[in-house]
């Protein structure tokens, strides 16, 4: 999948005619918010194209093709990717994209914790854990019924009000560090949405005593590619596009409405929409005042090390993800691609992603990628996921830059101050890393859509 198709025209780069008089729209990223911008302004009749460094299209959706010792193809996303849209127009455009092949699978989640395997989420499947454990959580859970989450200043905070100390200390708050790797008090609250469940005091008395639980999580079903990985959602898109690949832009200059490119090439545009990470959008552009570099560098997001394992025997593991708070385990999430789809793995075999993160700001990562998969076989053998005798016929990594945004408190100063500065100077922006927040799929293809829009009105 990670072959270089891209749309019609995709010479339009070097054409000497787009000058700085041009109506063209320029896009900037051809991942799921740069097609979102693109799909709509192809529905409004705007002359317009689509740059991206890559040699590929699709950004972080992207969907990679490896080798297996034994011979077949093993496919890994970039981190595991689902669409559980609820917008029946996305829908329907996804399933077009596959006609109509796909698989609608029922989300099976489960946590990992001292020994113990824990149905998602956690705060409402206290079943198992130590009894003096259950006692703790649901006391203070009991206690925690007459805070105002609400008013919490912090993600630590929340925490606590919501779920009692006992419950935050031992499972939230450690997790975080692991994947956000910051401390809960370093963040705000302004991210959650449905993300974390706030059970009843009923919910959390049954998970204690019953095997038993109805799944409450937010995600309840989700839809994935039968063939392709999840890049196929986007294929047609990319095949409508027009798409000019590695093609990285080293400087933006708003006054003259110019681009330059690493090759020298350059390319007036009238409208530009990027989806970016706004710290490198901000450092390509030509006379950005410091107050504004300076707020772009305090924005933080977390880099992900994907591990991706083939196995040579079928059926190792059955749940979609699974979150692990063991600090002593190196990875913070796992997925497992033939469980998304049969046709990601060779006939009889599996396959495993391991993610394990750090950040610039809060922890750098300071080590070879490569040297994380021997301790990565090492945990999934020791919590029994692998055997020991298990044979590992496809090993690679993979490092994701921009993973997660990292909500700490300097993130609302900072993007007030970019945002403003952008709206000047006539930059839209779109997508998780352009908005600077926490998008699904298709929130972040609507923001393409949205900053398509703009040019309208």
């Amino acid at each position: 999948m990670s072959d270089s198709s891209h749309g019609p025209n995709s010479s339009q780069l070097s054409d000497s005619s787009h000058g700085p008089d041009s109506k063209q729209v320029v896009v900037l990223g051809a991942g799921m918010a740069g097609l979102g911008a693109a799909s709509r302004l192809r529905e409004t009749g705007h002359d317009y194209i689509v740059v991206d460094k890559r040699p590929h299209a699709g950004g972080h959706t992207m969907s990679y093709a490896h080798p297996g010792d034994n011979g077949g193809t093993f496919l890994f996303d970039e981190g595991p990717h689902v669409s559980f849209t609820h917008d029946q127009r996305i829908q329907e455009l996804f399933a077009d994209a596959v006609d109509g092949r796909y698989e609608i699978l029922q989300t099976q989640v489960d946590n990992h914790w001292r020994g113990h395997w824990i149905k998602h989420p956690a705060q409402c499947n206290l079943h198992g854990l130590p009894s003096d454990l259950i006692v703790d959580v649901i006391r203070d859970f009991v206690d925690a019924q007459a805070e105002d989450a609400s008013h919490a200043s912090n993600y630590q905070e929340w925490l606590i009000a919501t779920y009692g100390r006992t419950f935050a200390e031992t499972f939230p708050m450690v997790y975080g560090r692991k994947y956000h790797t910051c401390h809960a008090r370093d963040m705000t609250t302004d991210w959650l949405g449905p993300r974390l469940y706030r059970p009843s005091l009923e919910e959390v008395l049954r998970g204690a005593l019953q095997p038993t639980t109805p799944d409450v999580h937010y995600v309840d079903h989700f839809r994935y590619p039968t063939d392709g990985g999840f890049l196929a959602f986007l294929r047609k898109l990319i095949d409508a596009t027009p798409i000019e690949l590695d093609a990285e832009v080293r400087a933006i200059d708003p006054r003259s409405r110019r681009l330059r490119f690493t090759d020298g090439r350059e390319m007036g545009y009238r409208h530009l929409i990027s989806s970016l990470p706004l710290p490198e959008l901000i450092a390509r552009i030509t006379g950005a005042p410091a107050e504004v570099r300076d707020a772009a560098g305090k924005l933080a997001c977390t880099t992900c090390v994907l591990v991706n394992l083939g196995i040579d025997r079928p059926d190792v593991w059955q749940s979609h993800w699974t979150y692990f708070y063991d600090e002593d385990i190196v990875f913070t999430r796992l997925s497992a691609p033939p469980v998304m789809s049969p046709n990601t793995v060779p006939p009889g075999t599996s396959s495993l992603q391991a993610e394990i993160y750090y950040s610039a700001k809060y922890r750098p990562l300071d080590r070879d990628p490569h040297t994380f998969i021997e301790p990565t076989i090492r945990d999934l053998t020791r919590v029994g996921i692998l055997r020991d005798d298990d044979a590992i016929v496809h090993r690679s990594t993979q490092v994701i830059p921009y993973a997660n945004i990292i909500f700490d408190h300097d993130r609302p100063a900072a993007l007030e101050t970019v945002f403003g500065y952008l709206d000047e100077i006539g930059i839209a922006t779109c997508g998780r890393y352009g908005k600077w927040g926490y998008h699904w799929t298709d929130e972040a293809f609507r923001s393409g859509e949205e900053a398509a829009n703009l040019l309208a009105t």
